[in-house]
């Protein structure tokens, strides 16, 4: 992986299991969070680098 992560794509239940949520919070909070989502026809889809970034404004 790239230094920021990579431009992958992430299921919101790959999100989840990466911030130990459920994926219901993911999908209901990722605005909040300010997470960026990728439309993949109706599916949400997140790029890891945009996480990886969410957790270092975050956490740091």
């Amino acid at each position: 992986m790239t230094q920021g992560g990579s431009y992958r794509l992430l299921t919101p239940a790959e999100v989840a299991e990466w911030l130990k949520v459920s994926d219901v919070t993911v999908k209901n909070k990722y605005r909040a969070w300010g997470l960026k989502p990728q439309k993949v026809g109706r599916l949400l889809r997140f790029r890891e680098r945009d996480v990886v970034a969410y957790l270092e404004r975050r956490y740091g």
